[in-house]
Parts: C-alpha cells; sequence; structure tokens
C-alpha cells in the first residue's frame, strides 16, 4: 500500500511491479458476438454487428500472433451487477445471458490484467452498457447493464484498486456511466461525443462536472458535427492526456466507442480507423471495452483491428479503410478554435476540483443536496422520474438516497434506493443502514421495492414492499 494524492491505494498489477517485463507481455482479448441476442432483427445492435469483425480478425490471422491472448467470455454472477445497478424489480428482468456473458468478458480481463499475464487487453463483446444508468429500469440507448462499471467494481472490491479513469471515446455521450460515477471523486470519467444538440442522448455538455462531493471528476467535450481525427486528438493531446497525468489513476480504462467513425450510420463525425489506432496508443488503455459502432461492414473491422494492433504495439501504418481518402478529412479551422476554447474552460474546472468540493463541505456540510431527474428509456418506452439527495459529510463521499418512479409497457414501479459509497465514513454508513431499515417498515404502501448497495460492505439488500420479504445477493 502507498500513498497517493491524499488517499490510500491499492498494490498495482502484476505486471507494473517489474522494471521493463509489461512490454514482452502479450495483449489479452476477448471476444463475445452474441450472435443470439439483439434487439430485433433489423435494429442496429443486432447479431450481425461483429461477423465481419470475427472474420477479419481470423483471415488476418490476429489470434494466431504471438503478441496476442485470447481468452474466454464467462457470465458475470448476479453480484457484479448488484455493486452498480439497482435492477428493478431485480436482476434476473434486467440481466439476460448476454448481458451477463458481456459483461463478464470484461471481468475476465480485469482478471487477466491484475494477475500479470497481459500487459493490457480488449474485450469485444456485446451488448454494449454505457447509457445503462444506476437505477436500471429497462433498455435505453441499447442498453441495460453497464460493462465498465461492472469492471470498475469488481476491480475495486478484488484488487482493492481506488483510483481509475475511465475514457469514453463512444459518439454518443455515456450518460449512464457518468450517472453511476457522478458522486465518485475516485473514478475520473472523460466523455468526448458528437454534440448532445446534435445527437442522442441530448447530453453531455461542458456544465456537467460531476456531483457537488465529485465536482471536476465528470468532464464532457462536445464535438461539433463533422469532427476529424485532428480535432479529436487535439482533445487527447491537449486536455485528457495532462488530466490523466494529474488524476494518477490505478488503472485507465477506454470506453471504446467506434461509431465516431465517418461511415457510421447514426451519428455525424469523420474519424478514421487509423485514428482511432493513434488514439489508444497515446491514451495507452490497461483495458478497453467495446462500446457503440454500427458501420458493420465498412469500419469495425477496420477499427477493431486497430485497437488492437495499436494495443499490442503492432506496426498499423498501413491500415486504412478501402474507400479511405485523406484530402476528405481536413479540419475545419472553426471547430479547433471551439476545441481549444472547451480545453481551456475543462482544464480550469478540473484544477478547482478540490477548491469546490471543499466549498461544499464548508457550507453545506449535514445539508442533503437534492436534483430532480426525467429519464427516458428510448428503447423500452419508459419514463422515469427520480428524486436523488446526497448527504454531505466532511469525511467522506457520502450516501446517496434515490426516489424512483417508473411507467412503461411493463406497468408502473416506484422504487427507493439507497447507495453507501465504498470509501463511506463509519458514521454515514451506519445512519444509511438505520435508514434503509426504517424504509423497509414505513413505505409498504408508497414503494414497490427498497433497495440498499452498500459498497463498503460489498452487501446488496432487496426489500420486496408487497410480500414483506428481503433478498440478499
Amino acid at each position: 500500500m502507498k500513498e497517493k494524492n491524499g488517499n490510500i491505494s491499492a498494490s498495482p498489477p502484476a505486471w507494473k511491479k517489474g522494471s521493463g517485463g509489461k512490454e514482452a507481455l502479450p495483449t489479452g482479448l476477448v471476444f463475445f458476438p452474441a450472435f443470439d441476442w439483439a434487439i430485433s432483427p433489423t435494429h442496429p445492435e443486432r447479431e450481425e454487428r461483429l461477423l465481419y469483425t470475427r472474420d477479419q480478425l481470423f483471415e488476418e490471422g490476429v489470434m494466431d500472433l504471438p503478441q496476442i491472448r485470447q481468452y474466454q467470455p464467462r457470465l458475470a454472477d448476479h453480484k457484479d451487477i448488484a455493486r452498480v445497478h439497482f435492477c428493478v424489480p431485480d436482476i434476473e428482468t434486467q440481466a439476460t445471458e448476454a448481458h451477463r456473458v458481456a459483461a463478464g468478458g470484461a471481468l475476465v480481463i480485469a482478471d487477466a490484467l491484475m494477475k500479470g499475464e497481459i500487459k493490457n487487453g480488449f474485450a469485444l463483446v456485446r451488448p454494449p452498457g454505457h447509457h445503462a444508468m444506476r437505477v436500471a429500469h429497462g433498455n435505453r440507448g441499447f442498453c441495460n447493464i453497464n460493462n465498465e462499471p461492472v469492471m470498475v467494481e469488481y476491480l475495486r472490491q478484488k484488487y482493492g484498486l481506488q483510483r481509475i479513469a475511465v475514457i469514453d471515446t463512444d459518439v454518443h455521450h455515456g450518460d449512464g456511466t457518468q450517472d453511476i460515477y457522478w458522486h465518485d471523486p475516485d473514478v475520473l470519467f472523460i466523455s468526448f461525443h458528437q454534440d448532445g444538440r446534435t445527437l442522442y442522448p441530448g447530453s453531455g455538455f461542458t456544465n456537467e462536472i460531476g456531483g457537488p462531493l465529485a465536482a471536476g471528476t465528470t468532464l464532457n467535450v462536445p464535438l461539433p458535427p463533422g469532427t476529424t481525427d485532428e480535432g479529436i486528438l487535439f482533445v487527447l493531446d491537449n486536455l485528457v492526456l495532462p488530466i490523466i497525468d494529474e488524476f494518477e489513476p490505478e488503472l485507465i480504462v477506454n470506453s471504446a466507442g467506434q461509431d465516431n467513425h465517418y461511415s457510421d450510420p447514426l451519428a455525424n463525425m469523420s474519424f478514421s480507423a487509423r485514428g482511432y489506432a493513434i488514439l489508444n496508443e497515446k491514451l495507452a488503455p490497461d483495458i478497453a471495452v467495446l462500446e457503440g459502432g454500427y458501420s458493420i461492414e465498412t469500419a469495425l473491422p477496420y477499427v477493431n483491428m486497430g485497437i488492437i494492433m495499436a494495443m499490442a504495439g503492432i506496426d498499423y501504418s498501413n491500415l486504412y479503410e478501402p474507400d479511405f481518402r485523406e484530402d476528405r478529412f481536413k479540419e475545419d479551422p472553426r471547430n479547433l478554435k471551439k476545441l481549444e476554447g472547451i480545453v481551456q474552460e475543462l482544464t480550469a474546472v478540473f484544477r478547482r476540483r478540490q477548491e469546490l468540493v471543499q466549498s461544499t463541505r464548508l457550507q453545506k456540510s449535514g445539508s442533503l443536496l437534492q436534483r430532480n431527474r426525467q429519464i427516458y428509456y428510448d428503447t423500452d418506452q419508459i419514463r422515469e422520474a427520480q428524486k436523488e439527495a446526497l448527504r454531505v459529510c466532511p469525511d467522506c463521499p457520502g450516501c446517496l438516497l434515490i426516489d424512483s418512479q417508473a411507467s412503461g409497457p411493463r406497468g408502473h414501479f416506484r422504487v427507493y434506493c439507497i447507495n453507501i459509497h465504498i470509501r463511506c465514513c463509519p458514521q454515514c454508513r451506519q445512519e444509511a443502514r438505520d435508514h434503509y431499515a426504517e424504509m423497509c417498515r414505513q413505505t409498504k404502501e408508497l414503494f414497490d421495492y427498497v433497495y440498499l448497495q452498500d459498497r463498503a460492505a460489498d452487501l446488496y439488500l432487496q426489500y420486496d414492499c408487497h410480500l414483506n420479504a428481503e433478498d440478499m445477493v
């Protein structure tokens, strides 16, 4: 154990303990295309989505290279999911076997990395997950279960890691991951994506910087439509990499959406496969987990190859899409001007994060800070209203209380959720546990379920108010 930025950090992964041994290790790959799962036969998120990637990987002999080690996925346990989500009405309803295998694939890579078997790893899995929020009533943005947070909380519980950076490169704002870590000062979440004024989910603006006790550890870069390799790599070089250096995470995760590609049918960006390779070489993520990307034939095989080659240290200088022409992708100077302003704004926010949090603690200690939210599940046509309250503690990230009501084709649910941060102080933790017991006694006619997610004790409780029964995960 060693001191880092005022906090105790866990032992580093095995490959980080030695000197010079990391580069000799292979890159780990898990490939789970979920050919038996789809939202619908004609939906962009369907069985064929990774078919061409699979063919390309095997035709090019990637899996036979000494720089690559392939792993088989496994099922994530219900407890793995319960560390992250309040699944309504229960985990079985929200997490199909395909979701559990996709999340489990990321856990396999995490284990291989921490055991020192690989230098880094890429989980090519579907279904994707970065739009799945803390409270999960159904599918939104093609997502039910958020794979990266499931992996992050697994790493925290099993290996004692604390400070982790999640960099989301999907063209859509990673609003689910943002929601899960909105109040967590130990997870740096940076999302760069097409401007939410022009694309689903309509969020991810520069004023979204994290909750009162985690301000400055959520950063969003809304990119103008048509942004090219030059613009995205400018953000990486001038914002993302310097902030990662200052934050000093123990692990870097790339939430590796590939729909910034110029051929993607659901967006309007101009990133190339070679641009993705350069991004991953510079970012040097410890783990990448596949998210979106729906240009099945003309982008995904090339982008996935580029990411794999960059992570494995294989020369990708001759990697190009068949229709790529460099002269078509010149960055608009007006875009670069906008990006320069965003980089300056967010750098200032990040460097003021401790001041912002301390100000909240001095002014609001002991208070409940509330926010109301309206959330729409576009895939399952569910409308949710949330009332969220954070107890401000002078000593810890506090505990979170959520009153959630949702209506949709499955009916109406009202649930009450209590989250205890993994670094919650003993007093806040006891108050939260007492509050859970009180809610179970008094709210039988108000709520359908009451949930307790105690990350400090790695405990998840679900109380059915109608049956007067409690389950533990």
